[in-house]
């Protein structure tokens, strides 16, 4: 699974998976990883190349991926003042992975 790709990235680069395909009100978030520097919210997409994952990721899945972020910082002890980033782990047909830091700003 492509999910299952970007997690092992991401723990091979000192991350620790907090949550995997993590579900509020507000939407979905298909990884939500912890570093030293704050959380990340890892939106995966996976097609035949790069190009063609990054481009499907349109504004109003954005929107939903703020708010369940939105939603899931509300739980954590700092709430919206956490350090955090929004991600995009393009995987290609090979499986391989390219991660795009701060690829969303909020």
């Amino acid at each position: 699974m492509a999910e299952d790709s970007a997690a092992r990235l991401y723990e091979e680069r000192g991350a620790t998976l907090r949550d995997k395909r993590w579900r509020g009100a507000g939407g979905e978030i298909d990884l939500i990883a912890q570093t030293p520097e704050g959380v990340i919210f890892i939106e995966v997409k996976q097609s035949q190349t790069f190009e063609r994952a990054a481009e499907s990721l349109g504004p109003r899945q954005i929107a939903r991926l703020c708010n369940a972020a939105a939603e899931y910082l509300g739980t954590l002890p700092l709430g919206q003042l956490t350090p955090m980033r929004f991600d995009l782990a393009l995987v290609n047909g090979q499986g391989e992975v390219r991660v795009i830091e701060n690829a969303i700003t909020a």
